[in-house]
């Protein structure tokens, strides 16, 4: 994939969490399908991503970073507080070079293409997970989902061995494309 497709995957999948964070009028504390996370939870998390992402593709380190995006970011206006941070975390994937850099993550250093395509996954899956917890539209973009799951054949182990990603669900031979990549995430649709 390239780096033109690769920020086109990030933007799709960041949007599409922007979506059900737009969705969950008044609900943050509709419980999701990540053990003990609320919405207000699982949007907080994404949050604090989109923080971390600047600087990570600025070229910093974890150490650089320290401390400072720990705790609750959403203030008295998580919709907006989830917009600023998406437009900051998307300018700095789409400037320049970004995507050719190395990022120093806590788990060592990779390509900053990889790093995106991890933060497209977190965002496209975090998705449904927040659109099951307020009721919206849990249908996710097919393209990107096909993508994903092919790229994340290969992540499911490392993932897993982490801690990061729950047991894989079990799901009928049949299942589509969505249904498979929610399962590979521990997800059960």
């Amino acid at each position: 994939m390239s780096v033109s497709d690769i920020t086109e995957l990030y933007r799709r999948s960041s949007a599409a969490f922007g979506e059900r964070v737009h969705a969950v009028e008044g609900r943050w504390d509709a419980a999701t399908p990540c053990p003990g996370w609320s919405a207000h939870d699982l949007v907080n998390h994404l949050v604090n991503e989109e923080r971390w992402t600047p600087p990570l593709f600025g070229g910093a380190t974890i150490e650089e970073i320290g401390d400072r995006f720990d705790g609750d970011l959403l203030g008295a206006d998580p919709v907006r507080t989830w917009e600023e941070a998406a437009a900051a975390a998307l300018a700095a994937i789409e400037a320049d070079g970004a995507l050719d850099r190395t990022v120093h993550l806590s788990f060592g250093d990779h390509p900053a293409t990889e790093y995106a395509t991890q933060l497209a996954a977190d965002h496209l899956v975090h998705a449904w997970d927040l659109a099951r917890a307020v009721g919206a539209d849990e249908t996710l973009d097919p393209d990107a989902v096909k993508y994903l799951l092919a790229w994340f054949e290969s992540m499911e182990p490392i993932y897993r061995s982490m801690g990061v990603i729950g047991e894989r669900a079990p799901i009928p031979a049949d299942a589509g494309p969505q249904t498979r990549l929610l399962a590979m995430f521990g997800r059960r649709s």
